[in-house]
């Protein structure tokens, strides 16, 4: 009995799909359905835009936070939603695919990029139909595929694909402790990885706890690791 593979989409049928409700990721070829995120994930996320937002406007750099901006590794069908994507306004005019849809290809055009680690209820995982309903293709989802955590998409896969662009700085964000024991040790402890591109390849430093955030391209920001961590947490909590 063969089993027939559900054909993979490239960017260019993605892009032209793309809806503009919802969240989703092209992963070499594979729609994604990205789940609504838990309540401390968003903490995080507001933690820390609340403090690189007046960092850059205090240096006065051409840099803004876009809401649905992709990042498109050069080599494969893919394209990724940052959970923090800070982009170079004046680096756009030479982005191909900015003006129609509003994806980024270089690093230079990616002064910051940042993942948080994340629990997940499910993603679905589907495929486009070439029937067309108003011009685009329809997307056939498949069941939703379970998944605790995202974290090896994180530290492996992103990792991998943002240090091929280029981007310069890049940090892996696990308040709740869900990577791998080789990178965040046993028993597991909330981590922030820094990530700076040296050379063409990402040097990690570690932060945990009440460590003092080194950025390298935001050298003046003083917050400790347990502050973002914390931002994770309810008042009641």
């Amino acid at each position: 009995m063969t089993q027939t593979l559900p054909k993979l989409v490239t960017f260019e049928e993605f892009a032209a799909w793309r809806p503009e409700g919802g969240r989703y990721e092209l992963r070499d070829g594979v729609i994604v359905e990205m789940v609504q995120p838990v309540g401390g994930h968003e903490g995080v996320v507001g933690f820390l835009v609340e403090e690189l937002v007046p960092e850059y406007k205090r240096l006065k750099l051409p840099y803004f936070l876009p809401k649905t901006a992709l990042v498109k590794p050069p080599e494969n069908e893919s394209g990724y939603s940052p959970d923090i994507l800070l982009l170079n306004r004046k680096n756009l005019v030479n982005e191909p695919l900015w003006t129609k849809e509003s994806t980024v290809m270089f690093g230079a055009s990616v002064p910051l990029a940042i993942e948080i680690v994340s629990t997940a209820g499910a993603s679905s995982r589907g495929t486009l139909s070439p029937v067309a309903y108003g011009g685009k293709p329809s997307y056939s989802a498949g069941s939703p595929t379970r998944c605790l955590t995202n974290w090896r998409d994180d530290y492996h896969k992103k990792f991998a694909d943002y240090e091929i662009i280029g981007i310069p700085e890049y940090w892996i964000v696990d308040y709740a402790a869900l990577g791998g024991r080789e990178f965040i040790g046993n028993p597991k402890e909330p981590t922030i990885f820094i990530c700076e591109l040296v050379d063409q390849e990402y040097v990690k430093r570690m932060f945990r706890g009440n460590d003092v955030i080194v950025s390298p391209s935001f050298p003046n920001l003083k917050f400790t690791a347990q502050q973002v961590f914390d931002a994770a947490l309810t008042e009641e909590e």
